[in-house]
């Protein structure tokens, strides 16, 4: 079968179902297995909860259009509350024990690296759709997210045009804020400037005071914040108590993806820059109509964030590649994953790059004011040109690593 280039409108066929989350539903034994695994509880819930409804209207939307190949979509999700070893247990399930036919979740860095290997052992598709570090080669996962070079990269060229060349660093302490930081370096080096200090964090701590008194010691001309979760939550509301957000502008590589801005009072974020794949501002007619199916499906539309769209088009993209190899067998979807496959979702165009597997993304440079992310500028389809240095599964389909930056 040729394979040939996509391009899918995300906008009929919506999903009116419960949004209840399942554990199993009763479907026929030919039923297509879609695996989720997802932080419905625990720390990083605020990131999980949106994500497992999205989940599950972007398989109703499938299902309600005809499923895929003639057969029925069975959701399969499992609640990992916010634990790695769970990760690692219900991974082995998915692929062991309910034979998934894909694999789409995982919301931290620690979490995709405690489940790709399984999915690898037992060539279990596997999607990412979290903005993430980048630098994954693994023909066995698809990253949809983010990465440095689409959305850091144009986040550090407008904060040092606006503020200045000194820059604090603060990031949380595992894989995706120690490499976000080293990117960071690399993009403020690039373009002359210098690092007052790079401070990292474990996910449980909550008291940045002494972090704050340094920061003002340093006098940098802004701060980039990599934190992550609900305890590092409490960094943005010290700093506006601090009254610091007064004086040194704050940068963000993650505030706003989880809709962190609702949490907080316009007086504690307003002014912070972000650059991400997805505002709810939005104001096109995709947006719009998938604004309208979630309010269907789930009511309260104030809770989507970037991670939640992302995990929704990551399972539309996966039942393109279906749809373009026209089988679920694992080579013909990996020959349909180096053909180029997109989709139109609520951000915009989703286009697979066939070198990376990583995609090709709209980014909004965005400035919180009044609990919204108000978007400034838009640059089309940025590429995972950061991965793309190192990474080429087309001359090389058997790598299985993750890339870092030299610094």
């Amino acid at each position: 079968m040729g394979i040939t280039r996509r391009n899918v409108l995300l906008g009929a066929g919506a999903g009116l179902l419960s949004s209840a989350l399942p554990q199993h539903n009763a479907y026929a034994a030919d039923s297509i297995k879609v695996g989720s695994i997802l932080d419905n509880s625990g720390n990083l819930d605020i990131y999980g909860k949106p994500m497992v409804q999205a989940t599950k209207l972007a398989v109703d939307e499938i299902n309600e259009a005809g499923g895929l190949l003639g057969r029925e979509l069975e959701l399969i999700q499992y609640d990992t509350q916010s634990d790695i070893a769970l990760y690692t247990k219900f991974a082995q399930q998915l692929a062991r024990r309910d034979k998934a036919d894909v694999v789409q979740g995982g919301i931290t860095s620690a979490s995709r690296e405690a489940v790709r290997q399984t999915f690898k052992r037992a060539n279990t598709l596997y999607f990412y759709n979290t903005l993430y570090e980048g630098g994954v080669c693994d023909r066995n996962v698809v990253c949809t997210g983010s990465t440095p070079a689409q959305a850091n990269e144009p986040l550090v060229e407008a904060a040092m045009e606006r503020w200045g060349k000194k820059v604090y660093i603060l990031a949380a302490d595992y894989n995706y804020g120690q490499i976000t930081a080293k990117w960071l370096n690399y993009y403020v080096s690039q373009r002359g400037g210098s690092i007052a200090q790079t401070s990292f964090f474990p996910l449980d701590v909550a008291d940045f005071g002494s972090t704050i008194a340094r920061i003002q010691q340093e006098s940098p001309d802004w701060v980039v914040s990599a934190l992550v979760g609900g305890a590092h939550m409490s960094f943005y509301r010290q700093w506006a108590a601090s009254g610091m957000n007064e004086k040194i502008p704050l940068a963000s590589t993650t505030f706003g993806a989880g809709n962190e801005q609702g949490a907080l009072s316009a007086g504690e974020a307003d002014g912070i820059l972000v650059a991400h794949n997805y505002s709810q501002e939005l104001d096109t007619p995709a947006n719009k109509a998938f604004l309208e199916r979630w309010e269907a499906a789930n009511g309260d539309t104030s809770v989507i964030h970037e991670l939640s769209v992302g995990q929704y088009q990551g399972v539309h993209l996966w039942a393109e590649v279906v749809r373009t190899a026209g089988s679920l067998d694992r080579d013909a979807m990996l020959e349909a994953l180096g053909s180029g496959v997109s989709i139109e979702g609520p951000t915009g165009k989703v286009s697979l790059d066939p070198q990376t597997q990583h995609a090709a993304l709209d980014i909004q440079l965005m400035e919180v004011r009044d609990q919204k992310l108000n978007i400034i500028s838009t640059a089309s389809q940025r590429p995972p040109s950061d991965t793309a240095r190192y990474c080429n599964l087309q001359e090389d389909p058997d790598s299985n690593i993750q890339y870092e930056v030299d610094i």
